[in-house]
């Protein structure tokens, strides 16, 4: 039980850092992100050498490519880090921000303005990058944060969170802002749901496994960043050209992440033209292709998709195809396969674009471009807590001001209710 008054303490503290953090001025949490981006570069070494254990122990338990992928670190990948830093630095702070006001009749001024939520529980799996851009847009909106990592890159982890508690202790800024949990194991993320009286909101981010278990179990609100079954719509009046590069990318670019397409529409008045092309791109890529019976027909060789393809985030390098007779048969199929995520459709007709945007049920939807493009930093955000499948409080990609809620302050002058 040793490990649970640890992890109670752990909270207690970061709970407390919360009440110094939520008022910080906006120069010192810039003071504290500046002093970051110089520290990560500064070890940039020492954060890869880290990661290449981590890394190298998940080959040899033979984890899959796009894991891998998305636990390694690069030299590339510690600087989009460091942007990362900069950029969410350079964005406004919501903290304060006026949101409505109003002067009643009896003279009372009341105000709604943005606030921190409190301490934020992270909980997520292999991505270290994860670590950074959650605690950067945590602090930047004055909220604290629990990091709960996944195992396989713990060192990764600790590196990084040693690097941000340095960077906060080197501004004046309470080190327990930020906290990684790697004690306990699993048996912490069921403990934290308990933690009610101390942390104010979970953020699962990862397989579908974990975010059942999180949102079953928790007794804190739970913002859900479920899996991401994107799909891509070649509708009868596309351009070719943008169909297939549009469509490459969506699946080959970096297939490990949740933004990435896992299934691919194709109108039957354009699939004999467009397909086979599409194929030979794919299979140079090494994609595993699974195409509905009119597919197979077209493409052949490749395996049957079965009715769990549809309902499958692949996170790898494998689509699953589908011929559609009309507009309004993909837009079915994406609303009752999809999870909410991204989906896109590739046309010049204006009214298609139309249609699907006002019916498709999904937090980001794109005409003639990538899904991989929903992400907080290409939004414009900085960075992104996660993507949001869920539609209350935030949908899609979660920056600072999906990090704050709001208070009423009221004004008067010696005003009492009749």
């Amino acid at each position: 039980m040793e490990w649970k008054n640890r992890l109670e303490e752990m909270v207690k503290k970061t709970k407390q850092a919360f009440y110094k953090i939520s008022s910080l001025p906006t120069d010192k949490k810039n003071e504290f992100l500046q002093i970051l981006a110089d520290k990560l570069i500064l070890y940039k070494d020492e954060i890869i050498k880290n990661n290449r254990i981590d890394v190298e122990k998940a080959k040899k338990q033979e984890y899959s490519k796009a894991f891998i992928d998305r636990l390694l670190l690069t030299p590339e990948r510690v600087e989009k880090m460091v942007n990362s830093v900069k950029n969410v630095k350079d964005l406004p702070d919501p903290v304060g921000k006026k949101i409505w006001e109003t002067v009643r009749p009896n003279g009372l001024k009341i105000e709604r303005i943005r606030v921190p939520i409190g301490v934020i529980c992270i909980i997520y799996e292999s991505r270290p990058d994860v670590t950074i851009e959650t605690s950067i847009l945590c602090l930047k909106s004055g909220n604290c944060v629990i990091l709960k990592g996944g195992k396989e890159a713990i060192n990764s982890n600790k590196i990084l969170v040693s690097i941000i508690k340095e960077s906060l202790e080197e501004c004046g800024i309470p080190s327990e802002a930020v906290n990684l949990v790697d004690i306990g194991g699993r048996r912490a993320v069921r403990y934290l749901l308990k933690l009610d009286n101390y942390i104010d909101l979970i953020i699962p981010r990862g397989g579908e496994s974990l975010i059942r278990e999180v949102t079953e179990k928790s007794r804190i609100p739970v913002i859900k960043h479920y899996k991401g079954i994107c799909h891509t719509y070649v509708d009868k009046d596309a351009d070719l050209e943008k169909a297939w590069k549009v469509t490459f990318n969506a699946k080959v670019q970096r297939p490990g992440t949740c933004n990435a397409t896992e299934t691919l529409l194709v109108h039957k008045d354009i699939a004999k033209k467009f397909l086979p092309e599409m194929a030979e791109m794919f299979k140079k890529a090494g994609v595993e292709m699974r195409g509905c019976d009119e597919t197979r027909k077209i493409i052949k060789g490749i395996k049957k998709a079965t009715e769990s393809d549809w309902k499958t985030e692949y996170l790898d390098m494998i689509i699953s195809i589908k011929i559609v007779n009309s507009l309004e048969e993909a837009i079915s199929h994406i609303n009752k396969y999809g999870s909410g995520h991204s989906d896109a459709i590739i046309t010049e007709n204006k009214d298609a674009v139309k249609k699907f945007f006002q019916e498709v049920d999904s937090a980001a939807l794109y005409h003639n471009a990538s899904t991989r493009f929903t992400d907080g930093g290409e939004f414009g955000l900085g960075a992104e807590i996660g993507i949001s499948t869920d539609k209350i409080h935030a949908r899609g990609p979660m920056g600072l001001e999906e990090l704050t809620i709001y208070k009423y302050l009221v004004y008067g002058n010696g005003q009492t209710r009749k």
